[in-house]
């Protein structure tokens, strides 16, 4: 971008109504003048020919003529700003300011409103909203498409979302997972916004995948021993689906140092879809269900062992039976079976002796 290019923000134009006022004053009187010296020409009106005279008649008829042709040209420079929306103005290919709050305004008529992502549509919120105003087909081979309306030059200061396609990329282990980014973000100089980039629209896209490419290795989709997220050197939790804060934090201070160049502000990115890809998404979930069978069998082992020792605790308090290492060993063997198995266990009734 060219150092001498600054964002100049105009406001000393908001005379939009008294400039409209005068215009089609004067529009209206040339009217009026072509009109009489018309009647003036044809000879019907001796009077008038006679206080103007021939040529001066003559030349306000051609004046008069002249500008009710081309008197709508003044009415080019009215512009009218919404709350939000921003007007980048250049004269013969210069740029002379920036128009920001709302309000009716008149400009040079020669000054060109400069946008050049104005036909660019994203899945954003403000480029889904525009896709609404249909007003033709255009038919390209044997395939229709359905076309909006006259873009407008205007950019919008809004805090805009845009939604990317979900992505498919390698995890810190080389897992394919997808991912899709939710970003908040809005244009905060203008001038950059059009004159350092070609399009800041595609720019903006094209900078947020790949930031979400960068971070995304640097983490694995789940918990993982011995993997160091934060660059510490020091092993931790942090993982994509359990750190999703952090991970959408991280993204959002890439997607910044890259687009502040283009005068645009990330405000917020959130992650709105995140799943191991259909490829491996089988086999991940048998894996977490193995682990999850392991991990409630550990826990009923550990329930069990706690249980038998307890109960032989208590038999030695009561001195109830006395028991020898061998029947010992069948009774926590017993005890077991009973309690980690998975049904009832069958009951056997030794009516004889114990030994």
């Amino acid at each position: 971008m060219n150092e001498n290019v600054k964002e100049k923000v105009i406001s000393n134009n908001k005379n939009g109504m008294q400039m409209m006022l005068v215009i089609s004053a004067i529009y209206a009187f040339s009217i009026f003048l072509l009109v009489v010296t018309a009647i003036g020409l044809d000879g019907s009106s001796v009077l008038i020919t006679g206080v103007l005279g021939s040529g001066v008649n003559l030349f306000l008829f051609i004046l008069s003529c002249i500008y009710v042709s081309l008197g709508w040209f003044p009415y080019i420079g009215l512009k009218v700003l919404k709350p939000g929306e921003a007007l980048v103005l250049t004269l013969f290919g210069k740029y002379i300011g920036t128009i920001k709050e709302e309000g009716f305004y008149y400009v040079n008529p020669f000054c060109m409103a400069c946008n050049p992502a104005a036909d660019t549509k994203l899945g954003q919120s403000g480029d889904i909203a525009e896709k609404k105003n249909v007003v033709g087909i255009s038919i390209t081979g044997s395939d229709a498409q359905i076309f909006s309306g006259s873009s407008s030059k205007k950019i919008s200061l809004k805090v805009m979302t845009l939604s990317n396609s979900r992505q498919k990329v390698n995890d810190f282990l080389g897992n394919p997972v997808e991912i899709a980014v939710a970003v908040m973000w809005r244009v905060t100089d203008t001038a950059k916004a059009v004159f350092a980039v070609d399009n800041y629209k595609e720019y903006l896209s094209l900078q947020s995948d790949t930031a979400v490419r960068n971070v995304v290795k640097l983490y694995p989709y789940d918990v993982t021993e011995n993997v160091d997220t934060t660059g510490d050197g020091q092993a931790d939790d942090g993982s994509l689906r359990g750190s999703t804060e952090i991970v959408a934090q991280k993204i959002r201070e890439e997607i910044q140092s890259k687009v502040s160049e283009a005068g645009i502000e990330i405000v917020d990115a959130r992650i709105t879809y995140l799943a191991y890809a259909p490829e491996i998404a089988a086999a991940m979930l048998q894996r977490q269900q193995a682990s999850a069978v392991v991990d409630a069998r550990k826990l009923i082992v550990d329930g069990a062992v706690g249980m038998v020792e307890l109960a032989l605790e208590r038999l030695n308090e009561k001195e109830l039976v006395e028991l020898d290492e061998e029947r010992k060993a069948a009774m926590v063997s017993n005890l077991l079976v009973v309690l980690c198995g998975n049904h009832d266990a069958q009951p056997v009734v030794n009516s004889g002796s114990l030994y």
